[in-house]
């Protein structure tokens, strides 16, 4: 918006005509289009425009051929299709007409004119020193002014008109045919003074909200009403057509509407139907205005006289400067408070090759969480995804301006709930830190987070007084590094950080920097306190420090990210596993097809020797229950017939036994395992390889992910099978300690126990 923003006019409409009220700045210009450079004429005009000749001209200019001598113009003939111009540049564009410079609001005799005192539409022959209180980008004041007040018909709705290279974005609103200004009958209620509309909001809504109790729908029209409609504009200048794709210059235009436009608007409407306030402005300026042109004043003394004398006059030109520096305007409209602005990165749309897209935040994030901004919030803002893990950093460095929210806050005349509300507020504000995670903080509140925390922290971020930002360890034990752009001359931020902290312990802010930008490169300990703290005396200090450089976006959060690689030798003591299971259960089916009436083909074999030998060939759950049977037999005859009985069922019992500790393998992912898996899928491939999403393994990574466990401690394994989900590279170590409830000591036992198959690093969030 700051790149294309030429002004914002205010104008109205009468029985006597329309009129440009006010406008801001005074004298706004468009900025020159895109033309073909002109050719510097050192040679002659002849070879100036040709690149071939002007190339390889020679230095010297030749004796036949005349010297330029005209480098103002293109050509010595003049071509005035060289250079590319705005359409009408040499003339009027609005129509040529006798008019009244003064405003239909005014009472007093305008200064008339002649009839062949007209407009002309050449404007090369010279300007008037007034000028400036009838033209405007080019357009007769006057004419701007009734093209951009439509008909009745055309009013309380979206107004966006092209007009050249220039767009004019509003809402006009008008009066009822009586003359009336009033809310619609069946509107019955009214916000609260300095409500500002939400996106997607329509105006029928919002006029429903600002509507006041049925006794006050209804002003009486005074004897000296005029005002039939007004209309707050911003005049743009149109981007280059391939500058931007057409859908973002589109959601550009409506961005600055329901944003600026609208909500301006719907204030002025409000104010218009209570108090009559923007007829009492413009017979205000109106008046000023005839006085000023009729004691001959300057243009510019008139504008400057208006500031003085008017409320809408200053709210114009501090909303102009705010939206051409990108802040936000705090503006006041008849003692209405408003704080207006546009998303931050609303120009990027303009450009191509911005990475910027259309649906610059989507309805989820990149690891699928539900985008909890608001949808005001949503689109170029570029703001990190709003997770209880994430923290918040109070950015307000102005003390008058923290101190007047400490006392709004605290103001008697605040009602009961608001004052509950400012209480609850105050709570958060104190509680706020960096240490402390959103969800942190919704605990020691006893608040919920989704209804209670997230609404406060969207109402901050929003109005700039905070910054959604990554936890810093108590301990300042966190990895930081430098970004690649700084916010402001490093100049200019070392001299405040020098005058902000002038103690011995800490280094120059260049110095400083570079001690974070070596560290991140260290071996073992880089984190902040490692490399530059060393003391824990020295912590607080420090951790202003960290506060200082986060609100300057000076330092970038590094998280440990993580990802599963399967080995060489896990790969090949897996594929050892299965086919070893796979060629005992073609033993076993080859057995059944020969020896059908034998129940284990393999221990039919045995020979049936005593008891106690056959108790050394069985596995050592059979063993148990063998030696449990024998001990209760009598004679030997019994424990012969008791031996075989016993060998059938230990063979039976050993079938079951392996189908048990097959099963077991194939619970562990291999119930899908095919020979081609092996020999034309994953498992052909014998190098190490990572396991992109643990998440939703395939059935030979689930295999590869239960067998990196064997061996390991229990609780350890245990563990590592309720996390190894997270451990994509995309999940933070801040969000696997919240999304999985452990410990950050927890999390570091599992990556010490499985580190062969873990490949960790350090990414910004």
């Amino acid at each position: 918006m700051s790149e294309t923003l030429l002004a914002i006019v205010f104008v109205t409409s009468s029985a006597k005509g329309s009129s440009l009220v006010y406008r801001w700045p005074p004298s706004p210009e468009s900025p020159p289009r895109l033309a073909r450079p002109r050719p510097v004429h050192d040679v002659t005009c002849a070879q100036g425009d040709n690149p071939w000749r002007a190339s390889n001209a020679s230095d010297a200019p030749s004796d036949d051929v005349p010297v330029c001598v005209c480098p103002d113009t293109i050509y010595c003939g003049e071509d005035e299709e060289y250079i590319w111009k705005r359409p009408n540049i040499n003339r009027d564009r609005s129509l040529s007409f006798s008019h009244s410079r003064s405003d239909p609001s005014s009472r007093k005799a305008s200064p008339s004119k002649e009839a062949n005192d007209g407009y002309s539409l050449d404007v090369s022959k010279g300007t008037s020193p007034d000028d400036g209180y009838d033209k405007l980008l080019g357009y007769n004041a006057e004419f701007l002014a009734g093209l951009l007040c439509p008909q009745s018909s055309m009013c309380h709705q979206k107004f966006e008109l092209l007009v050249d290279d220039l767009a004019f974005i509003g809402h006009p609103v008008c009066a009822e045919p009586d003359g009336a200004w009033r809310f619609k009958a069946d509107k019955v209620k009214m916000a609260p003074r300095g409500r500002v509309s939400k996106k997607g909001e329509s105006q029928t809504s919002l006029e429903k909200s600002l509507t006041p109790e049925t006794n006050e729908g209804r002003r009486p029209v005074p004897d000296t009403a005029w005002l039939q409609t007004f209309h707050f504009v911003l005049i743009l200048d149109r981007p280059d057509p391939s500058s931007a794709a057409s859908g973002s210059l589109w959601k550009y235009y409506d961005t600055v509407y329901e944003q600026i436009a609208f909500t301006i608007t719907a204030i002025l409407y409000q104010e218009q139907i209570l108090h009559n306030f923007v007829e009492t402005e413009c017979d205000t300026l109106g008046a000023l205005k005839d006085d000023f042109i009729t004691r001959g004043e300057t243009f510019s003394n008139y504008m400057a006289e208006a500031l003085q004398c008017s409320s809408l006059a200053p709210a114009m030109k501090t909303l102009y400067e705010a939206i051409k520096e990108g802040s936000i305007a705090r503006v006041t409209i008849h003692d209405i408070p408003l704080e207006l602005q546009l998303p931050p990165y609303l120009d990027s749309l303009l450009h191509a090759d911005d990475d910027t897209s259309l649906d610059d935040v989507e309805q989820e994030d990149e690891y699928s969480i539900p985008n909890a901004w608001s949808p005001d919030m949503s689109f170029a803002q570029r703001l990190p995804a709003l997770t209880p893990w994430k923290s918040l950093l109070l950015v307000d460095d102005d003390d008058e301006q923290a101190y007047e929210l400490y006392m709004r806050l605290r103001a008697p005349q605040l009602t009961m709930e608001d004052r509950e509300v400012a209480e609850q507020l105050i709570r958060f504000l104190d509680l706020a830190s960096i240490t402390l995670s959103l969800a942190d903080m919704a605990s020691l509140l006893d608040w919920d987070l989704e209804s209670q925390v997230y609404p406060i922290v969207r109402w901050l971020v929003h109005h700039r007084r905070a910054k959604l930002v990554d936890i810093v360890h108590p301990g300042l034990k966190t990895i930081f590094a430098v970004p690649q752009n700084f916010s402001a001359p490093l100049s200019k931020l070392t001299s405040d950080f020098s005058n902000t902290f002038s103690q011995a312990s800490v280094p120059p802010l260049p110095k400083l920097l570079s001690m974070v930008s070596m560290a991140e490169h260290r071996q073992g300990a880089n984190h902040f306190f490692a490399t530059i703290v060393r003391s824990k005396s020295l912590i607080p200090l420090y951790h202003d420090v960290v506060v200082w450089l986060l609100k300057r976006d000076l330092l970038l959060t590094l998280h440990l990210r993580i990802r599963i690689v399967a080995t060489e030798a896990l790969k090949e003591r897996v594929r050892m596993e299965w086919e070893l299971a796979r060629a005992r259960r073609e033993r076993e089916k080859l057995a059944k097809e020969r020896e059908p009436h034998v129940e284990q083909g393999e221990l039919a074999k045995v020979p049936e020797s005593s008891p106690v030998a056959n108790w050394f060939s069985l596995s050592p759950r059979s063993a148990r229950r063998v030696s449990r049977r024998l001990s209760g037999t009598a004679s030997a005859s019994a424990k012969e017939e008791q031996s075989r009985s016993l060998r059938r069922e230990a063979a039976r019992e050993e079938k079951r036994t392996r189908e048990e500790d097959e099963d077991e393998f194939v619970s562990s992912g291999t119930e899908d395992l095919k020979w081609e898996d092996w020999f034309h899928g994953e498992g052909r491939n014998p190098h190490a390889s990572m396991i992109y999403d643990p998440a939703r393994a395939t059935p030979l990574e689930r295999r590869w992910l239960a067998a990196m466990s064997d061996g390991k401690d229990t609780d350890i394994a245990r563990r590592f099978e309720q996390i190894n989900q997270y451990f994509d590279g995309k999940c933070t170590d801040d969000e696997i300690l919240f999304r999985a409830e452990i410990s950050r000591k927890q999390l570091r036992e599992v990556l010490h126990h499985y580190e062969e198959y873990l490949q960790t690093f350090l990414h910004p969030s």
